[in-house]
């Protein structure tokens, strides 16, 4: 008896141990760990220079920063904040690579790695190739002609196994700790981008589809789909628009500053989620001007004061049951529609229920059905006065042409912040 009770205490120990360390490549169910449980990435690729401005951004729900080395690691450890560090893995110089990892690697705020951004954009359909003379002619690589595609080969024959091997080198000199993110342009050659990306722990893209003459904020949707597909399922991260193509001075555009409303901000948002990223993050707002983008900026900021009381529901596995069905007025779909897409997640006793209407038109009759487990409770509209009862394991709502709405069993998730939630941008249209 003695005997078993031992072993039965060092199994119960070994088991501990086991549960308590962190997943491959510091991920917990496809997150980001931070002691021991999931956290959803909120991120921001800017580093502001003054401590205030870096509080805000923390108060704002933004958890992870993009961080050059050790003392912006330090910065944002002090604002309760995790750090993210580019590596360059298309350089040869090893030596370089060895000397960063070292730097930073034991880091307490150190999230994760990202490697080099675009990689298969740059040389491929890049427009910098035509300004730079290699390409003859714009959009050449959406042409394929044969210099375009015997460029990319060649580049790639170059580029792709660097990037291998310096992955390899830095899983050895990491040990496997931190997850390897690389984040690709919306429609960078799939050809190419499977050639690495097995190696790495998380994938996904940018897109920016706001601007003077064309507002298409259901990009969000369409490119997390295709690179959950590009990734085989690997978690994806999804950069989205925080500033107006006219802040960034590009040479010869007379673009006139365009910024997304703050609906258009959420539907973005929340479409990315409900077609299954796991972290959203914003790049940009760094050339936003301080006076005149401040009303965007503040609308950026209300959205992820938004995302970050959500964190338990959206760690947490999918409610599979739940389905949604569409009863319209016309008896049938319109051609070209796109529907209601939706996430159900369950914390505890509180559920979240996610509706986004990716239509340009409204669906009078959402049934939301497979809810039998909230019988008899509330679910009430977050940010709105709306409210429903479940009966017979449904609801019913309505939704206006690309409008989002999140319901809960408690109010208590909302931000109690509204600044920044009726920026419109009326200027800009």
């Amino acid at each position: 008896m003695q005997r078993l009770t031992c072993m039965a205490l060092i199994l119960m120990a070994l088991a501990a141990a086991w549960g308590a360390a962190p997943a491959p490549h510091g991920l917990v169910q496809g997150y980001l760990a931070k002691g021991g449980r999931p956290i959803f990435p909120i991120g921001i690729y800017e580093m502001p220079k003054t401590a205030a401005e870096l509080d805000a951004m923390a108060k704002a729900g933004i958890n992870l920063v993009r961080c050059q080395g050790q003392d912006d690691l330090d910065r944002a450890q002090s604002a309760g904040m995790m750090g993210w560090v580019p590596l360059p893995l298309d350089s040869p110089d090893q030596a370089r690579l060895r000397q960063l990892v070292a730097a930073v690697k034991d880091h307490p705020a150190m999230a994760a790695w990202e490697g080099p951004d675009e990689l298969v954009w740059g040389f491929t359909a890049n427009s910098a190739l035509y300004r730079g003379g290699i390409h003859k002619q714009p959009g050449e690589w959406w042409k394929q002609t044969p210099e375009a595609v015997a460029y990319a080969d060649a580049q790639a024959a170059k580029v792709v196994p660097q990037v291998i091997a310096n992955i390899g080198l830095l899983r050895s000199l990491d040990g496997g700790r931190h997850p390897l993110w690389m984040n690709e342009a919306a429609g960078s050659d799939l050809k190419f981008v499977r050639e690495y990306v097995e190696r790495v722990d998380i994938t996904g893209c940018d897109t920016y589809p706001i601007n003077e003459g064309k507002r298409h904020p259901s990009a969000a949707a369409d490119y997390t789909d295709r690179f959950l597909s590009v990734g085989e399922n690997r978690p994806v991260w999804m950069v989205l628009q925080g500033f107006a193509w006219a802040d960034l001075h590009i040479p010869g555009s007379t673009e006139k500053a365009a910024y997304p409303s703050f609906p258009e901000t959420r539907l973005m948002v929340y479409e990315a989620l409900v077609h299954g990223a796991r972290g959203i993050l914003y790049w940009g707002t760094a050339y936003i001007p301080s006076a005149a983008g401040s009303a965007f900026r503040d609308s950026i900021y209300a959205m992820t004061r938004e995302l970050a009381p959500l964190d338990p529901f959206l760690t947490a596995p999918e409610e599979k049951a739940v389905r949604v069905a569409l009863t319209e007025t016309t008896g049938r779909p319109e051609a070209g529609d796109r529907g209601v897409h939706w996430l159900a997640r369950r914390a505890g006793l509180e559920w979240l229920i996610v509706l986004a209407n990716e239509d340009d038109h409204p669906h009078m009759g959402v049934e939301v059905q497979g809810l039998e487990a909230l019988n008899g409770r509330r679910l009430d509209l977050l940010y709105g006065t709306e409210s429903a009862t479940i009966r017979a394991g449904e609801f019913i709502t309505r939704l206006m042409p690309q409008e989002v709405k999140v319901f809960s069993t408690s109010h208590k998730w909302e931000s109690p912040a509204p600044a920044g939630r009726d920026f419109t941008d009326e200027e800009s249209k």
